[in-house]
């Protein structure tokens, strides 16, 4: 379940990096990477677990599979946040230094 939604974020995040300049801009590229990183992870665990337990890795039970569910929420949910303190300390359209600037000029 885990690899199942960091693959569906990660295809998600290429996609609009693809379609669109200002997501470019954004560093979009960068979230993508971090999810196709963290696919790859799990499809390295997911072999593993595989040459052990044979079959039996697909068969998992509901607990097992909300875990994971669970897991991979918090691993998207975990690069969305690392992204957008990345966007504000780059702060491309210098948005977030015109409002702090702007505010201690008074």
């Amino acid at each position: 379940m885990t690899l199942l939604i960091t693959c569906t974020a990660a295809v998600i995040s290429t996609v609009i990096w693809y379609l669109s300049p200002r997501a470019r801009r954004l560093g979009i590229g960068t979230l993508s990477l971090m999810y196709w990183g963290a696919s790859l992870m799990w499809l390295v665990d997911l072999a593993a677990e595989f040459a052990e337990e044979q079959a039996e890795v697909f068969q998992p039970a509901a607990n097992d599979m909300m875990n994971d569910a669970f897991l991979g929420l918090s691993a998207v949910l975990l690069g969305m946040v690392i992204w957008v303190v990345a966007v504000l300390v780059r702060d491309p359209d210098g948005i977030v230094r015109g409002v702090l600037f702007k505010g201690s000029r008074k």
